[in-house]
């Protein structure tokens, strides 16, 4: 049978019979259950993300061959960072050949974080602006390692280590879990120089993100959450401000236990942060995005993970979006609302959410293998009085 045109259960079913290996072996070996993956395999559940990676890499095959429903061709493979982003990173930047202040850098920071959260075309912005402003910000850093004014050098290390905190966000969401990885440590190393503690628990968190997009790596992710907060805790007192992230390093772990099948500590875990999320309010300190909606938006994530769709859309519903001052989580939320439908095979439903997040974030849209995987199967499984959308949305999304 050509595999490019199976679905995704029967996809992973085949190529595990081709191996010659059980349900069994194949499931322990990925950290799920037999009956989950028999599940997998029978089109009852569809696999979260890091347990497709999983899966994809114990039977040797690229994800993208899992996932989609089609053969992948360089035409339907999601765009990745940017060459000339990848090529600042990696380079050796010297000083500026102009000065730049401080206050300059600040500001660019700022908007390039404004741009990041908030604009439907964020990738194609960011990729413009990303090199120059690594480079200036790499320089002005340079620059300043003798100079006698520790204030000016400490606002630029302040601004180092936001600008790679959105760094590894964009690679994250662009498939670069390894630069990702790299734009985390160095938003520690800035931070660390800047002496920030905020900022240096805010660099944890990102680190722990970063490690949460390598599938293996949750505990790893855990561990560098939990000394962060302890550190916080030693370093600062208990404003506002270090509320908020202590609650956001809290909500990394309740996405590891998560995505190890611990959902009942998930659970647990999300009942002990909501009185951190009320007592800091809705806000978005150093974009952490943290408050009660975050920890609701995460309730559902969990719920999403466990399969268990029903409670995931009856928490949905109790959602106010428009408290979240980041278009990147509302749509995560509307992903995940999309894949709740999916597990109750509401096709129509997925459509309509599919639809509307291609108007929020259309770029996103075409970067993220769950919504690749909810169109596939959409193309498969819709009804003929939408099946003509469902077409046009995956061939936007350069699936067919």
């Amino acid at each position: 049978m050509d595999r490019p045109t199976l679905p995704v259960s029967d996809r992973i079913r085949q190529s595990r019979i081709e191996q010659g290996r059980t349900q069994a072996v194949v499931a322990g070996l990925c950290g799920i259950s037999t009956e989950y993956l028999s599940q997998i395999e029978r089109g009852l559940k569809t696999p979260a993300r890091e347990v497709m990676a999983r899966l994809a890499a114990e039977l040797r095959l690229p994800v993208a061959a899992l996932m989609g429903g089609v053969p992948v061709t360089a035409e339907s493979v999601p765009p990745a960072v940017g060459s000339r982003v990848t090529q600042a990173l990696l380079g050796y930047h010297g000083p500026p050949s102009a000065p730049l202040t401080a206050a300059s850098l600040r500001e660019r920071v700022e908007s390039i974080w404004r741009i990041w959260q908030s604009s439907p075309t964020r990738f194609t912005v960011a990729e413009s602006l990303l090199p120059d402003l690594i480079r200036d910000v790499e320089g002005a850093v340079r620059a300043l390692r003798a100079s006698p004014d520790a204030d000016e050098r400490r606002d630029v290390l302040r601004s180092a280590a936001d600008l790679y905190g959105m760094l590894r966000s964009y690679c994250r969401r662009a498939g670069r879990t390894d630069l990702a990885l790299m734009s985390a440590d160095r938003a520690l190393r800035a931070a660390e120089d800047a002496d920030d503690a905020l900022r240096i628990a805010v660099a944890h968190w990102n680190a722990g993100h970063a490690l949460l997009s390598q599938p293996g790596s949750e505990a790893d992710a855990v561990d560098v959450a939990m000394t962060a907060a302890a550190q916080l805790d030693r370093a600062t007192k208990d404003t506002t401000e270090t509320v908020a992230v202590k609650g956001a390093l809290e909500l990394v772990v309740a996405v590891a236990e998560a995505k190890t099948e611990r959902s009942w500590a998930a659970r647990d875990r999300l009942n002990k942060v909501l009185p951190l999320a009320r007592r800091a309010g809705e806000g978005n300190v150093l974009r952490t995005v943290f408050g009660p909606t975050n920890v609701q938006l995460h309730a559902l994530s969990v719920e999403m993970a466990d399969g268990d769709a029903l409670e995931g859309l009856r928490l949905a519903d109790q959602v106010d979006i428009s408290q979240i001052p980041s278009n990147e989580r509302t749509f995560t939320f509307g992903m995940e609302v999309a894949a709740c439908y999916d597990l109750r095979r509401d096709y129509a439903a997925v459509l309509v959410h599919l639809l509307e997040l291609e108007q929020l974030a259309p770029e996103d849209l075409e970067r993220s293998p769950l919504a690749h995987t909810l169109a596939t199967s959409l193309v498969r499984q819709a009804r003929p009085t939408y099946r003509r959308q469902a077409v046009a949305l995956a061939e936007r999304l350069h699936l067919l």
